[in-house]
C-alpha cells in the first residue's frame, strides 16, 4: 500500500520532502502535483521504476518521459542550448512549458526520441516540486498522470487517486490546490520555435 503525504503548498514540510526523496532514491514511483496537474515520477537510472510508470499509463517505450529540472543550470547538463535558446528559456522558466531540445550524452538513449535524439525538459513553477528537486539533487523523470479507460484523472481528489493506484505506486502527494491542464509544448530544435501543443503556458512570448 502506498504512503500518502499532505504537503503544504507554499511552505513544504522538510521532513516530508526528505521522506519523499528517500522513496525516490530507493527506486520508488510517486504521484505528485505540478503546475500542470498530477504526474508520475521516478529518478533517473531506475529501469524498473520507469517500466512501472509505463505499465500504469499502458504505454510502450516509444512514449517518452519529460525531465523535470530545478533550473537552467541543471537543464544545460541534459540539453544542447544555443545562446538564443538560452535567452528564450530564461525569459519563460520556470513555468508550465515543456521544451523539446536536442539531448546531450548525459541523457540515456532509451529516454531520447529514437529518431531525433531529443528530450522534453521542464522547469516547473511549483514550490513542492522545486523543494523535491533540491532534495534529490538531480532531475526527476516525469509523465503526466492519466489512466487507460478511466475518467479524467484531473477531476479526482488525491485520496481517490490513491485508492485507484495504492498497490502500484509508493507515494501519493496531496496539496491544497493543483492546477488542472497540460503544459504548452514547444519544439526549440530548429531555427524558430514550433508549437507542438497549446496548454497552460502563455504563447505570447513566442513567434509561431
Amino acid at each position: 500500500m502506498s504512503q500518502f503525504f499532505n504537503i503544504n503548498l507554499n511552505n513544504p514540510q522538510a521532513r516530508l520532502i526528505a521522506q519523499t526523496a528517500d522513496i525516490l532514491r530507493k527506486g520508488g514511483v510517486i504521484i505528485y502535483p505540478t503546475d500542470s496537474g498530477y504526474a508520475l515520477g521516478c529518478m533517473l537510472g531506475y529501469a524498473d521504476a520507469q517500466a512501472r510508470i509505463r505499465q500504469i499509463r499502458a504505454v510502450d517505450d516509444k512514449h517518452l518521459f519529460s525531465l523535470m529540472c530545478r533550473n537552467l543550470g541543471e537543464l544545460g547538463n541534459y540539453a544542447v542550448v544555443s545562446n538564443s535558446q538560452f535567452r528564450l528559456l530564461k525569459a519563460n522558466t520556470p513555468g508550465a512549458y515543456t521544451f523539446i531540445l536536442n539531448a546531450t550524452r548525459e541523457v540515456p538513449r532509451k529516454l531520447q526520441h529514437p529518431k531525433r535524439s531529443t528530450i522534453g525538459i521542464r522547469v516547473p513553477q511549483h514550490p513542492v516540486v522545486q523543494a523535491l528537486l533540491e532534495a534529490i539533487d538531480t532531475p526527476l523523470l516525469s509523465m503526466t498522470l492519466s489512466l487507460p479507460h478511466e475518467e479524467d484523472v484531473s477531476l479526482m481528489a488525491p485520496w481517490e487517486i490513491r485508492e485507484r493506484l495504492e498497490h502500484v505506486v509508493d507515494l501519493v502527494i496531496e496539496v491544497e490546490h493543483c492546477e488542472v491542464g497540460a503544459t504548452t509544448v514547444i519544439d526549440l530544435t530548429g531555427d524558430t520555435p514550433v508549437l507542438v501543443r497549446e496548454g497552460l503556458g502563455d504563447l505570447s512570448p513566442f513567434s509561431f
